[in-house]
């Protein structure tokens, strides 16, 4: 005997509530758990939501960077709806205010975040590496940032005629964003969680 999996819909998965605190992204009809992370997956993620802010103010731009809060619908081909949660959305100000009132979810037919941030855990790596980089690419996300605290390295993937170019820093080398064009930061500084 085989024991099968619900599969939910992204309405149905909206709705969703086991009564704990347990957050879920939607892969493939599949509800998967994300776990905290370690205290140092968490310390990147607030630093970098705060180094967002503090540059988007500098350079004038009305935008919001939210860790752990806004949902990203995923137009990965099958019969099944995923959504994914990443670590760190940046979008306009304005996008995160009309998510006020319904789940904050930016769905297919929305303009996609600005920028989004994934920090690679052990149960993350092949996902962050291959799959997100892929969807986050088809919904024409321009900057998706990879922080992965294992290798030691951050990559920037620039978008580019529907794909990304990839860069990796590592060490004292300063990181270079397309979107954040003065931001002042080495990889070290990012993998560590603070200047």
């Amino acid at each position: 005997m085989t024991a099968t999996t619900k599969k939910f819909t992204f309405a149905e998965y909206l709705k969703y509530n086991d009564g704990t605190d347990t957050q879920y992204e939607l892969v493939d009809g599949e509800l998967i758990p994300i776990s905290l992370g370690t205290g140092k997956h968490g310390g990147i993620s607030k630093f970098l939501e705060r180094s967002f802010d503090d540059e988007s103010a500098k350079m004038g731009q009305n935008w919001t960077a939210q860790k752990f809060s806004v949902g990203v619908c995923s137009p990965r081909k099958g019969r099944w709806d995923t959504s994914r949660i990443p670590d760190v959305v940046v979008l306009p100000t304005q996008q995160w205010e009309a998510l006020s009132n319904r789940e904050a979810v930016i769905e297919l037919n929305e303009t996609p975040p600005t920028l989004v941030v994934e920090v690679v855990s052990e149960s993350t790596q092949t996902t962050d590496y291959r799959s997100k980089r892929s969807e986050y690419a088809v919904l024409e996300i321009p900057e998706y940032w990879i922080v992965d605290p294992i290798q030691e390295i951050v990559t920037i993937c620039t978008l580019v005629e529907g794909f990304y170019d990839a860069v990796v820093f590592r060490g004292q080398e300063r990181i270079i964003s397309f979107t954040f064009s003065q931001l002042d930061l080495s990889a070290e500084q990012v993998l560590a969680g603070r200047k």
